[in-house]
């Protein structure tokens, strides 16, 4: 009896020299991010670094057709993980062996290894799927945009879910190689640079390569018949804009537009700091959309946008995304305005160098034309809650907060903190919390009050307040009264491209 009772505790010491520890404590990653706006939005678990896409595109069939295989180091011990996707899946690997895997929600695919995952490990996951893609809706919704002659897949906060899968959410930005075949005649335009293209069978197959850190919802494909133009800015770096050559009467509008990205990137480069990427560009397809996307190294850029004409100021508001919200991205969505209204304010100071009025007469012009009682002024754009993640209060109150912080810290200063923020923050993510800390210590200053007044009080600044922070001034009229500002010049194209960020 005593020599039985000795064995098994012996078999037993070995099994637990055997198993790490890691393994043994394995549990499933969390199937969310913890994102308060869209809860279901990313997941626990793992960091990837890389994705690896191989994909087919047949317009005729909306047939998608992929192998998408994610490099990844793994952040606890895992007994399962998953992917945000919404795709049909036929098989898994991870670490090259076939895993079983399960479709739960809108677009969870989970995952479970034969055995657990240690953390601190790199594992490579492959996805084999095939499906089309304009047919897969989550709340009678898809990204995915069948054109005339191809498809387009562009939104925010989410568009990865209806092509690859992924780790969702801003917070796990990864490198990518984007490999698609379409049949001949056809092109595709997506992130970073074209590698290389070859044709067989009839066939074409592109290679792009974005080798900068990117959130998923940032990543973009098109495929379809395109105009395709380059150039290089000052410091040498590629520029490829693309332009469905159907868009009639609004091609010529979009040309003028998107063709002065070498000119503003140029630009938004003395002011923001170097340019973070390695490419840069824009594309306007022919789909019926009303927005645009600051999509990485590669805006997208429907052709509403340029109905009533040229719009540099959309193009501008874009490009300055490329710094605030592609390199330096939010924490959660709920801090949506790091994104917005910076690249608002850079519209303003664009303004302000065309000479179509300063930045202080657009923060006034605000302040004094929307009355105390519009629904403008109860949006706190720190927190505005994810159904007024675009509005208005958040691109336009956002900026006002902006031209606050610069009279309140002087030009000098202003200037050198916004280069400060993109460069120290470059590839990672930040909070409005983070911004403001990061202002008073930049500044040497107390900030938090003006903070408070502009971004986190859901009502209109008083008067007085508004004048502490240089906000709200009136001219004087010819017989010494005060008068409201006058419209700037650039307002209205200002508001044009802003209709174009209601995704």
């Amino acid at each position: 009896m005593r020599h039985r009772l000795i064995v098994p505790s012996a078999a037993a010491a070995f099994l637990m020299l055997a198993v790490p520890a890691s393994a043994a404590d394995a549990t499933p990653g969390a199937p969310g991010a913890g994102d308060a706006y869209y809860p279901t939005s990313g997941n626990g678990g793992y960091d990837v670094s890389h994705y690896d896409l191989r994909l087919k595109y047949e317009p005729k069939s909306d047939k998608l057709d992929g192998t998408a295989t994610l490099t990844a180091t793994t952040t606890q011990a895992l007994s399962r993980f998953n992917l945000d996707f919404a795709l049909k899946v036929s098989e898994v690997l991870v670490n090259g062996r076939p895993t079983p895997f399960a479709k739960t929600g809108a677009h969870e695919l989970e995952i479970t290894p034969a055995s657990p995952l240690e953390e601190g490990k790199e594992i490579t996951v492959v996805v084999r799927y095939s499906d089309t893609p304009s047919q897969v809706k989550i709340d009678g919704y898809s990204a995915w945009q069948r054109t005339p002659d191809g498809a387009v897949v562009a939104n925010e906060p989410e568009s990865a879910v209806w092509w690859f899968p992924s780790n969702d959410h801003p917070r796990d930005k990864a490198t990518y190689d984007i490999s698609v075949s379409v049949p001949d005649g056809l092109q595709t335009v997506s992130n970073g640079e074209l590698k290389s293209q070859t044709s067989k069978l009839g066939w074409t197959r592109y290679n792009w390569r974005a080798t900068k850190p990117q959130a998923s919802y940032l990543t973009t494909l098109a495929v379809g018949k395109f105009d395709i133009t380059t150039d290089k800015t000052a410091d040498g770096l590629p520029v490829l804009n693309a332009y469905s050559k159907d868009l009639g009467d609004n091609l010529a509008s979009a040309k003028a537009s998107v063709g002065r990205t070498t000119e503003i990137i140029d630009w938004e480069s003395k002011v923001f700091g170097p340019y973070p990427f390695n490419a840069i560009g824009g594309y306007v397809p022919n789909v019926k959309t009303g927005y645009a996307l600051e999509t990485q190294t590669r805006p997208y850029y429907s052709p509403s946008g340029f109905a009533n004409g040229a719009n540099a100021s959309l193009v501008v508001h874009e490009l300055a995304h490329q710094w605030f919200g592609d390199s330096v991205s939010v924490k959660n969505w709920r801090d949506i305005w790091v994104n917005e209204g910076f690249a608002t304010y850079a519209q303003w100071l664009w303004s302000e160098k065309e000479g179509e009025g300063t930045a202080q007469q657009l923060a006034d012009y605000v302040y004094n034309g929307v009355p105390a009682d519009n629904e403008f002024w109860k949006v706190k754009p720190s927190d505005p809650g994810a159904n007024n993640q675009f509005h208005s209060a958040v691109y336009n109150r956002g900026a006002v907060a902006l031209q606050a912080l610069r009279n309140k810290v002087g030009d000098k200063a202003f200037f050198a903190l916004l280069k400060d923020w993109t460069e120290q923050n470059r590839f990672g993510n930040g909070s409005v919390e983070d911004f403001a800390k990061f202002a008073e210590k930049a500044s040497g200053k107390p900030l938090q009050k003006l903070f408070d007044t502009w971004l986190n009080t859901a009502s209109k600044p008083s008067a007085a307040a508004a004048a502490r922070d240089g906000i709200g001034k009136a001219t004087a009229g010819a017989s010494g009264k005060s008068l409201k500002a006058a419209e700037p010049r650039s307002w209205k194209k200002i508001q044009e491209a802003q209709r174009a960020h209601r995704h």
